[in-house]
């Protein structure tokens, strides 16, 4: 099955009465951070059937971040941030991949072929990067524009498989940086200190501009401290684990904020 058999390129990707591309979450919030979640949803547009896939292959990390979302609105009550959340599965497009990478529209993930992204033509293409990507990525300029030179820190939230091609990952939690890593060793110290967990240095992935889009172009390129962090999921993937990380990392968070928000520096057009 291709996209294209199912839903016509030129008719819109999403009904009117599905879900929006992306949701806002506290916008006024007080707070200096602003949160955003890549791989919130797995949901897929109606249209696009699932894109040959069952629900439980959909439920599962290739077709989003496992409780990522769940830790992010915790997190922003926890801190009175701003969240910006996308709506829909990263297999349909890949809201943290840069526009030419090969991985915006996977043909199989983890093995598992995803019969919906074969075959895409540069209009199957176009389509959802305008009916999902951009609105995303536009509501996190918006967001971080109307904040002016307000001292603003940005934070990726994100979750990671226990084990990836058989080999276990130790890593609770990881940090991931990229072209400044000033705030990351920030909160790398103050997760270090609990001793129960084990903390990743751009584990269980560095964000480079190759690959990654989220960061590199709202935080790096903005001058703004940002980090990736990413959880693994058999530690989010009930409420009471979500809850326990949300407030851990809060917690990590306050402890150094003084010390981020210097870090802050305005682009000349701000």
């Amino acid at each position: 099955m291709k996209a294209m058999d199912c839903c016509a390129t030129t008719s819109p990707l999403l009904g009117s009465d599905e879900l929006p591309a992306v949701e806002l979450v506290n916008v006024g919030g007080s707070s200096h951070v602003v949160l955003v979640c890549d791989h919130a949803s797995n949901r897929v547009p109606r249209c696009l059937q699932n894109l040959g896939l069952d629900e439980n292959e959909l439920k599962e990390h290739i077709g989003w971040d496992p409780g990522a979302a769940d830790v992010a609105r915790r997190l922003a009550v926890h801190l009175d941030a701003s969240l910006v959340l996308s709506g829909y599965s990263r297999l349909v497009v890949d809201c943290n991949r840069p526009l030419h990478s090969a991985e915006s529209a996977i043909e199989q993930s983890a093995g598992i072929p995803i019969p919906g992204n074969r075959g895409l033509s540069p209009a199957d293409k176009k389509r959802r990067l305008d009916a999902l990507f951009v609105p995303y990525h536009d509501a996190i300029s918006r967001l971080l524009d109307g904040r002016g030179k307000r001292p603003t820190v940005l934070l990726s939230v994100h979750s990671f498989t226990p084990f990836l091609n058989g080999r276990s990952r130790p890593w609770h939690v990881g940090i991931s940086h990229g072209r400044n890593r000033q705030f990351a060793a920030l909160m790398l110290e103050a997760l270090g200190r609990n001793k129960e967990i084990i903390v990743g240095d751009n584990e269980p992935y560095p964000i480079e501009d190759e690959f990654d889009y989220t960061l590199p172009m709202h935080g790096d390129a903005r001058g703004l401290p940002c980090a990736m962090i990413e959880i693994r999921q058999d530690g989010i993937q009930t409420a009471e684990g979500a809850a326990v990380w949300a407030a851990r990392l809060a917690a990590a968070y306050r402890s150094i904020e003084e010390d981020a928000l210097k870090l802050h520096v305005p682009s000349p057009e701000q």
